[in-house]
């Protein structure tokens, strides 16, 4: 093993650890609570050395939101694998989409909300990100109906999706309807 190999390993160490810390941070306190002298102190590296990896708090964003579309898209998939039947398996999108937004919010924000200076529905869309939107393309495509394209009505289910999300955790939304407007958006959307 050579001293360039160890190199390569601890420099991607150290970018999990100022990621997750970024994550931690995030959840705990929200964005703004994440600056590179916080994350500097918390890693016990020095600003410059997080520079080496990050140019700034927008690149953090990004590579958290990366991760974290990478993590929705697993999420999504389970669950529509785990669903029997069309009807069932965008309810079990809705509610995989919905939890994971609800589970990690310092995380949906970076994917959704935030500036990561991430590219959306572009050419250069960055895979994860495509993945978690082709996630939900699969299983809407058999419920997309005659004449209506797949990624069109997945755009219109991820908006519901999101405006739930983002509605619901600002108190906008009463939380005791929260399922019966999962189960109306479903039902809706599958035409069931």
């Amino acid at each position: 093993m050579s001293v360039q190999d160890r190199k390569k390993r601890e420099r991607a160490k150290r970018e999990r650890l100022i990621l997750a810390t970024a994550r931690e941070l995030a959840e705990q306190q929200g964005w703004d609570a994440v600056t590179t002298r916080q994350l500097a102190e918390r890693i016990e590296y020095s600003q410059p050395v997080l520079y080496s990896h990050f140019r700034g708090k927008r690149e953090i964003i990004g590579a958290v939101a990366l991760e974290g579309a990478a993590e929705m898209a697993a999420a999504l998939r389970v669950a529509a694998a785990a669903a029997d039947g069309p009807r069932a398996r965008v309810a079990a999108l809705a509610r995989a989409y919905l939890d994971f937004a609800a589970r990690s919010p310092a995380v949906y924000d970076a994917i959704f909300q935030l500036d990561g200076g991430l590219a959306f529905a572009k050419a250069d869309t960055p895979e994860p990100l495509q993945a978690a939107f082709a996630a939900l393309v699969e299983s809407l495509r058999e419920v997309a109906g005659d004449g209506v394209h797949p990624a069109l009505l997945t755009e219109v289910f991820w908006a519901a999706l999101h405006g739930l999300a983002t509605l619901t955790r600002a108190g906008r939304l009463p939380p005791e309807d929260a399922e019966r407007r999962t189960e109306l958006l479903v039902d809706r959307l599958a035409m069931l």
